[in-house]
């Protein structure tokens, strides 16, 4: 049997993310909530009044405000895991996922404070305009007293997973769902009639290839300026995502109560979502798993990251930027990923239908060729009407280019995950000779059942539907109900969203690496600089098209954060303790007054 790097990711995948870890960071996530006394309403109160400087000193230790923090640790949680994230959630998991989401979102205000809290209490202000901290320090400082590098060990390993998610989570993803929504809108001259092949676009790659210099000129050390420029786009286009969310969602008003029933009733098992058009099906667990995902994917909490964004923050009260952070996830998940979420589901596009449909009688041939099923079609007919005008298309435009992504559905092997037999197959849009337009599609894998008998492949319809990954899809779900609006909006979102992240989080991997190398020295340098010019170089490498789905980038991201949160979670567990005690002490002085003057 031949191992590919799919294999090996989807094995340490299951060892990383395995449902032990998520009841584990369930479980942590309810620990925290309970023994804080639903430390949510601080945040949600105290919280709002800390970041309005009510509480500020000029001589604090630190170098930035509560706001500023919470803006910096926002800026690489608040983006494309809330505009694509969601997307790969609701495509994959159905209505169920977001119920999920939402469980994720109140928990993770608890995981994310009580983490602040315990990386504020042991941050390193030997130098106070330029304090370090984040659960490296967190288990510097537990075992200090122990002698020997045992703290200094496990930091290291906590480090470890931090550049992986740096680079996977934080930079592949973002990358990825750049240049797929981009050139899922904007033919690029010439690039654009270039076939893609297997492992290679070179549509998507060229969009990667102009993201890594924007990108490189920052981190690298170029051009400040744009970092500069895009702290203070970001927060804007933030807003001018809500709002065009919010009015999107008013023009479907009579949807919405629907929605949320479907939402929870998906969410708690009363029922399997079952499949339709686009969507596949999924069973509640299932959807959880995706809703979990995306959720702690796109809030961080319990990954340990937002403390080194926290750390920077002028205090000298560690639970007062603890109640900070805990509104992170309210704002990133129970916010804005519920706006995106709504709007795909009442949309239709989660569900939606074909695009294209074959004749009854055209030939369409499902051959099985050496232990493959193997799918031929004749040349592809024009987009209907709907999806003319949806996508913006002259009625004299067949409505396909070269290399655009569909798929058809066959009935296949039976899968636990959706409850039905249903399967993609995938193909890439070709240009024939004759100048009409094909495909060529991927091969179905021959699968057997438990007696070794082989399962048949049928189509299931005659319908070809346009893929719409990631961020493409919340892009299409505000296409179909204002066209035109996905189109601008949301690529221009993904393009500013995912610069800052990529930016935040190259940070956060940079503070691991000096972490593990030291902070002078001239190997610390060499690595430092080593670490910029190869996160740089990922940014288009990732586009380059060995990544061709969005259940693979899942895959990938997936591995990042199953890492962070292994080495996060038992750090949480052994200082929580200290991190809960120092919460009740300031919210006692607080109820008392001590904090009024």
């Amino acid at each position: 049997m031949q191992f590919t790097l799919n294999d090996v990711v989807n094995t340490l995948n299951g060892i990383f993310f395995s449902e032990t870890v998520v009841y584990a960071l369930l479980a942590t996530g309810l620990l925290f909530t309970l023994w804080s006394g639903f430390g949510q309403y601080r945040a949600l109160t105290h919280g709002v009044s800390v970041i309005k400087g009510k509480y500020d000193k000029h001589d604090d230790p630190g170098a930035i405000s509560h706001f500023q923090a919470l803006s910096a640790a926002l800026s690489a949680t608040v983006g494309l895991g809330n505009i694509a994230g969601v997307a790969l959630a609701v495509a994959l998991g159905g209505p169920g996922a977001i119920f999920w989401m939402w469980v994720i979102g109140v928990l993770g205000m608890a995981l994310k404070m009580t983490e602040v809290i315990q990386s504020m209490l042991s941050r390193d202000i030997s130098d106070p305009e330029n304090p370090h901290g984040g659960p490296m320090y967190v288990v510097d400082s537990l075992f200090k007293g122990a002698g020997g590098r045992l703290g200094a060990t496990i930091g290291g390993i906590f480090c470890i997973t931090l550049v992986l998610s740096a680079i996977t989570g934080g930079n592949m993803f973002q990358a990825w769902n750049v240049a797929a929504v981009t050139t899922q809108y904007f033919d690029l001259p010439v690039v654009s009639t270039m076939e893609k092949t297997h492992n290679f676009n070179p549509e998507t790659f060229t969009i990667g290839a102009i993201l890594a210099i924007v990108v490189g000129c920052v981190i690298i050390g170029g051009i400040k300026r744009i970092g500069a420029v895009a702290g203070r786009l970001v927060p804007f286009m933030c807003v001018v995502y809500l709002i065009a969310g919010l009015f999107v969602l008013v023009l479907n008003i009579g949807q919405i109560p629907e929605l949320l029933m479907l939402i929870v009733k998906y969410g708690v098992g009363l029922g399997d979502a079952p499949a339709s058009g686009a969507f596949l099906g999924g069973t509640i667990g299932y959807a959880a798993m995706w809703g979990i995902k995306r959720a702690l994917f796109s809030s961080e909490a319990g990954q340990g990251s937002a403390p080194i964004a926290h750390a920077a923050a002028k205090c000298d009260e560690p639970v007062r930027e603890g109640v900070v952070a805990g509104l992170e996830p309210f704002i990133d998940t129970l916010v804005v990923c519920t706006v995106t979420a709504l709007i795909i589901l009442a949309s239709g596009a989660w569900n939606r239908g074909p695009e294209a449909h074959f004749a009854e009688d055209a030939a369409i041939q499902l051959s099985l060729e050496d232990d493959t099923w193997t799918l031929a079609t004749p040349p592809l007919p024009d987009k209907t009407e709907e999806a003319k005008h949806t996508n913006g298309i002259d009625d004299g435009d067949s409505g396909w280019s070269v290399n655009d992504s569909v798929f058809m559905v066959v009935r296949n092997h039976h899968t636990d995950e959706t409850g039905d037999n249903l399967h993609r197959v995938n193909g890439s849009v070709v240009k024939n000779d004759d100048g009409s337009f094909g495909v060529k599609w991927d091969a179905i894998p021959l699968k057997h059942d438990e007696d070794g008998e082989a399962y048949d492949a049928t189509l299931d319809h005659s319908g070809v539907f346009v893929d719409y990954p990631g961020a493409t899809l919340t892009a299409h779900a505000f296409d179909r109900t204002v066209p035109g609006l996905g189109k601008w909006l949301v690529v221009f979102a993904a393009w500013l969203f995912a610069i800052s992240t990529m930016i935040s989080w190259s940070y956060y991997g940079e503070k691991g690496i000096v972490y593990i190398f030291g902070k002078e020295g001239s190997v610390s340098i060499i690595a430092v600089a080593f670490y910029r010019i190869a996160y740089t170089l990922l940014v288009a490498v990732s586009t380059i098209g060995f990544i061709k789905t969005d259940a693979e980038l899942d895959m990938w991201t997936t591995l990042g954060l199953g890492a962070m949160l292994v080495a996060n979670i038992p750090i949480m567990w052994i200082y929580g303790p200290k991190a809960m005690r120092a919460y009740h002490d300031y919210i006692g002085k607080l109820k008392r007054g001590e904090y009024d003057s």
